[in-house]
């Protein structure tokens, strides 16, 4: 790790991954006072946020939980939304780095936007610094978002007035577009992926669509496997 922190690619690194982690913080600020205006004890969300550490997955079961799910219901819908992380580990499982202890830091900061920030880069090198530069960023800022936005409570009012919940959305387009512009197998995947989620939004429960979108990864999967 030490041998990261002094990589001369810190310094854009550091200024590229500051945008992500406003976002990060931004909502997990509204996760935090959301959870705890809806009559939850502070410590729910700080806690869930530690040790699940998925907003979409945190968002979702505190959803089910708000609206009188058991925990069973609302763990269980977290794991559905978090069956993409297994795509996104295996696609930086070499990037991580060697040695057992690496992989598991390291499984816990797979996140959507650390998953595409550390692949937009253009070397191993820059790949593996990139991972670990914005997961223990995002990790850090999320966590004290969470915590700042429960001790607000409801002081904050309605957080969806601040259209808090399109910040992480805009980061993440943002850092894929480099893939997009240099690989057509990937603009088609995404472009089916796409499709798809719309396709199903109408119809079933949030978070699915996400999932869905997933099939495109075997249409860019298969055409690498060709190649």
């Amino acid at each position: 790790m030490r041998s990261l922190i002094r990589t001369p690619m810190m310094t854009p690194l550091l200024r590229d991954s500051a945008l992500v982690w406003l976002a990060s913080g931004v909502v997990g600020v509204s996760f935090g006072a959301i959870a705890v205006a809806g009559g939850l004890p502070v410590w729910v969300p700080v806690v869930m946020s530690l040790v699940v550490y998925a907003g979409s997955a945190q968002f979702s079961a505190v959803g089910v939980l708000l609206a009188g799910g058991g925990p069973v219901a609302a763990a269980a819908t977290g794991l559905l939304l978090n069956t993409r992380t297994v795509a996104f580990s295996l696609a930086v499982a070499e990037i991580i780095g060697p040695g057992r202890l690496a992989r598991l830091l390291g499984a816990h900061l797979v996140t959507d936007e650390t998953v595409a920030f550390a692949l937009a880069q253009a070397d191993p090198v820059r790949r593996r610094t990139a991972f670990w530069v914005s997961g223990i960023g995002l990790f850090v800022v999320w966590n004290a978002g969470v915590a700042a936005g429960a001790l607000a409570g409801s002081a904050l009012g309605d957080t969806g007035t601040y259209g808090l919940d399109a910040a992480f959305p805009a980061v993440l387009v943002a850092l894929v577009l480099p893939a997009l512009r240099k690989d057509a197998g990937v603009r088609r995947a995404a472009v089916l992926g796409a499709a798809l989620a719309l396709a199903v939004t109408p119809v079933v429960p949030a978070g699915v669509p996400v999932l869905a979108a997933l099939a495109g990864l075997f249409i860019y999967g298969r055409r690498r496997a060709a190649i």
